[in-house]
């Protein structure tokens, strides 16, 4: 059992590199199956998500190897289009090789995904994408399978603008011998990173970072070098974290573009940013100002990934704010850590008022999802004394080795092997509440 130790109150100072985006590698692996090839993907975080996609691939029969930052991926052995209970259960984004490796082997059966218990996500529209392409999905009850057969594109007309589902579409259809359109597609930057994957590996894709995608099928990929997209969530996880505890920090290998929602934000907090070539100076010099209203959205609004850390910042705002969550209805789980802290938090519906206070104690709290878990680091940072926060797995499959990161901007923080933690986080997990040393 690990937790991570944190000795709050402390402003953080430096200099950061925010590594490859989570949200975008997981897809990029699941693309590199339509090449039948080797593939490298640069500035591939060190992530527990990562690590699942390499070991379906690796179950599959492909070779994933790990030299530093890069990861090199060779599909080319791939004999099994299954992929067991087991590896779904890991995480919820695996149903993104349903698309591919139908496309690729033309049938491929999964188990129903898990993951995060952060709503219902529901994978309905992945489904409805693939059989507007002339997929065929058959479900017995735990397992999916997806038939190409004689799929040969066609239009999908998307609902609700799913990430998931546009990559999932964008996948099923690169191979095929027609012309497919998704219709309200999503628009993040991830789905622009997929794209020019796959366009650098011989696909034609247009439109991708607008509502209309347009895919012309190709016979085939070749093998192709790709640099990751930065990590817009990990960007705003520091600036939040700078904001929660006073400081400066300067963010290297960041895209000020992908984060036009989240900017203003810490601008309104009384946070001072400075844009720099691919890197942002962010400094805090009193406690944030409270935030009349954030609702999340798809993109370019404000991303839900950026909701709890913020939120967290916010609980020692001037004055009180208002965030309302409109992608996952679980998704204000983590205000009942927060309150560990001190902090004075409202939820009604899917909207939560924050009361800000001068000050957090520290406080024993558990990672309930990976952006919650982001969100207990902080008010840990910005709490006066020392802080224990347990359940970590949820925030290593989105930020690699966090407490170095934090560590490096001046933060006390360390990750602690523990026997005695698991046996305290076992009897919490069945009880629970939190003892220990801190405050409950």
């Amino acid at each position: 059992m690990q937790y991570i130790e944190i000795t709050g109150a402390k402003k953080l100072s430096g200099s950061i590199r925010i590594h490859g985006a989570k949200n975008s590698a997981l897809p990029l692996l699941a693309g590199s199956v339509l090449l039948g090839d080797e593939c490298f993907l640069y500035d591939c975080p060190q992530l527990s998500d990562v690590t699942a996609c390499a070991e379906i691939i690796t179950q599959l029969g492909g070779k994933v190897s790990r030299e530093g930052s890069t990861l090199t991926v060779n599909t080319a052995g791939i004999n099994s289009a299954e992929i067991s209970e087991e590896l779904m259960n890991k995480m919820r984004s695996s149903i993104i090789f349903l698309g591919s490796l139908s496309a690729k082997h033309g049938s491929a059966c999964v188990y129903l995904p898990g993951g995060c218990q952060i709503g219902a996500r529901p994978i309905d529209l992945h489904i409805m994408a693939l059989r507007a392409l002339g997929y065929s999905i058959t479900c017995d009850g735990n397992n999916i399978c997806c038939r190409r057969a004689s799929a040969s594109g066609g239009t999908v007309r998307l609902p609700f603008a799913s990430v998931g589902a546009t990559e999932n579409a964008i996948l099923a259809a690169v191979l095929l011998d027609g012309t497919s359109t998704i219709i309200n597609a999503a628009r993040e930057p991830e789905i622009e990173d997929l794209a020019e994957f796959l366009n650098t590996a011989g696909a034609k894709i247009s439109g991708a970072g607008s509502s209309i995608i347009e895919i012309e099928g190709v016979r085939s990929l070749s093998s192709v070098h790709h640099r990751i997209i930065p990590d817009r969530i990990l960007a705003a996880t520091i600036m939040s974290s700078v904001a929660a505890t006073g400081g400066e920090a300067v963010l290297k290998n960041v895209r000020a573009l992908h984060l036009s929602s989240v900017l203003p934000v810490f601008d309104e907090m009384g946070c001072k940013l400075f844009l720099g070539n691919n890197e942002i100076k962010i400094i805090s010099n009193s406690r944030p100002r409270a935030v009349r209203s954030i609702v999340t959205g798809v993109y370019p609004s404000f991303p839900t990934d950026a909701q709890a850390p913020v939120m967290a910042a916010l609980c020692r705002s001037k004055g009180t704010s208002r965030i309302t969550e409109t992608i996952f209805e679980n998704r204000l789980r983590h205000t009942e850590e927060l309150e560990r802290f001190g902090a004075d938090i409202s939820v009604i519906g899917n909207t939560a008022t924050i009361h800000g206070k001068p000050k957090l104690h520290a406080a024993e709290a558990r990672c309930t999802d990976l952006r919650a878990g982001a969100s207990v680091v902080i008010a840990a940072l910005s709490a006066e004394g020392t802080s224990r926060i347990y359940d970590i797995s949820h925030i290593d499959r989105g930020y690699e080795k966090i407490e170095d990161g934090l560590s490096m901007l001046g933060a006390s923080v360390r990750r602690v092997n523990d026997e005695k933690g698991k046996q305290i986080k076992t009897e919490n997990a069945q009880t629970g509440t939190h003892s220990g040393d801190g405050e409950s």
